[in-house]
């Protein structure tokens, strides 16, 4: 928990990672912002302090432990805002569809509705003879440069703690094929509920997003119910916004669009706000 501001932010990870990749978003947010933050790790679904992932939980309980951080937020503030990374988008999202009448500002970063990203080799759909058998409780896929990371140094020192303790900044070095599976789960809940969701909407999407290409983040654009939505497409970065080039522009976009509702809370909204920046 970073802070104890009038406001908060509740930011989410992504999948089989850790609290750091949200840390520089969340540092900015309670600094600048005076927000709350807090990035919490979910049980079935973090990488803790060991190298290799916790024992993985089916996808909705994930969700339910969002909604429970979502709820102790709320009893302790009048706005809060939630915002996530690639499967912590979806959870995001999930929230969202269950909760928008309460939720201050969606932030979805690199929000995946299928891995169609230009680093997901065709090997990566020999998951699905594993999906449907017991062989999903043995396989698992390596992470493999450039781990959703085009800066070059940040990607060496990434490849450095994963060669010498089997996991990151990032989170581990590769990911059980049950968590690949339930976060396809997700997914596919996700696309089912995006009409539900009515929170004002910051999209924010690499154009070279090695994992999810930009077309996940025009569908979401297309079907969410968001009165507000902004979309921001980034270049000169892959997946991992949130540590990557753009990781400023990431924070303030994210602090300007939070700011926003606030600001605009007493005055009558635009029918769409959908922006391209």
């Amino acid at each position: 928990m970073m802070g104890k501001g009038p406001g908060a932010v509740l930011l989410l990870h992504g999948l089989y990672g850790t609290p750091q990749q949200m840390q520089y978003i969340g540092r900015k947010l309670n600094v600048q912002g005076g927000y709350t933050v807090h990035i919490p790790n979910i049980r079935g679904y973090s990488v803790f302090n060991e190298a290799v992932p916790s024992e993985t939980t089916p996808w909705h309980h994930w969700v339910e432990q969002v909604e429970a951080q979502f709820d102790a937020l709320k009893r302790e503030h009048d706005h809060v805002s939630v915002g996530g990374l690639c499967i912590g988008a979806n959870l995001s999202l999930q929230l969202g569809a269950k909760r928008s009448p309460d939720i201050h500002a969606l932030c979805l970063y690199s929000a995946p509705l299928r891995y169609d990203g230009w680093n997901v080799t065709w090997m990566r759909y020999f998951k699905f003879i594993g999906y449907y058998t017991p062989l999903r409780f043995m396989m698992s896929l390596a992470e493999k440069p450039p781990y959703g990371l085009k800066d070059e140094r940040i990607r060496q020192w990434v490849a450095r703690q994963m060669d010498e303790r089997g996991n990151s900044a990032l989170g581990s070095n590769y990911s059980p094929l049950t968590g690949v599976l339930e976060s396809e789960r997700l997914m596919k809940e996700v696309r089912k509920n995006l009409h539900k969701i009515s929170a004002p909407t910051l999209i924010m999407h690499a154009i070279e997003d090695d994992l999810a290409s930009p077309r996940n983040a025009q569908i979401i654009e297309e079907s969410i119910s968001s009165t507000q939505i902004k979309k921001v497409l980034l270049d000169n970065c892959y997946h991992i916004i949130t540590m990557d080039f753009q990781k400023e522009r990431v924070a303030r976009e994210t602090l300007g669009f939070i700011k926003h509702q606030a600001l605009g809370a007493s005055v009558p909204q635009a029918k769409h706000l959908r922006l391209v920046g």
